[in-house]
């Protein structure tokens, strides 16, 4: 890590839901695994929030498959979806309310060759377009599921980058809570899943 950047401490994670998805664009999430080192710029998420948002997975109280978003904020929740895809959420706010933030979409940063030779038929740009791209070409899966972020194997960085010009909008995809504007993204970046 360069003396430019700073690991995010758990503290950043453990504040309200919509500040950390707001705060969270531009910052850069890296996985390092034995074989390769990749990361990228985040530029678009979407907040579930607790009990009261019918779109979160923990709306209706805590299971096996949403037990992460319970505990302790500053930890990787992936879940499966569709039989396909599987997502990666930051775990959010203070332990024992389920609250997380949705990667969406991050520009690719370093590792461009190891992304490439996954998604072989996407523009560089566009290689981490979606939750569920971004989770196949960082090869992350639910044996990832409850990663501490503060370690050193997936974390988030700080590298003082401003140029976020930040936009929101209703989530995409979700049948209830469609009016909530909790999706944020840099309006100016190429690699949004959609505008």
């Amino acid at each position: 890590m360069s003396p430019r950047c700073k690991k995010l401490p758990r503290s950043f994670y453990e504040r309200d839901t919509l500040i950390v998805a707001e705060d969270i664009l531009g910052k850069y999430i890296i996985y390092q695994t034995n074989d390769s080192k990749l990361s990228a710029r985040i530029v678009e998420v979407e907040a579930y929030i607790g009990k009261g948002d019918p779109a979160c997975h923990a709306h209706k109280g805590m299971t096996k498959r949403n037990e992460v978003m319970f505990g302790k904020a500053g930890h990787a929740y992936i879940y499966f979806i569709y039989g396909m895809y599987h997502c990666l959420n930051f775990v959010t706010e203070r332990e024992g309310f389920p609250a997380a933030v949705l990667l969406r979409a991050a520009e690719p940063v370093e590792g461009l060759e190891v992304m490439r030779n996954v998604m072989t038929d996407k523009a560089d740009r566009k290689l981490l377009a979606g939750p569920g791209l971004f989770c196949k070409v960082f090869g992350l899966s639910r044996e990832q599921n409850g990663l501490d972020l503060t370690k050193k194997t997936i974390y988030l960085e700080d590298r003082f980058d401003k140029n976020v010009e930040l936009a929101k909008s209703a989530r995409i995809g979700i049948s209830e809570g469609k009016e909530l504007e909790w999706r944020f993204y840099d309006k100016n970046s190429p690699s949004i899943s959609r505008k």
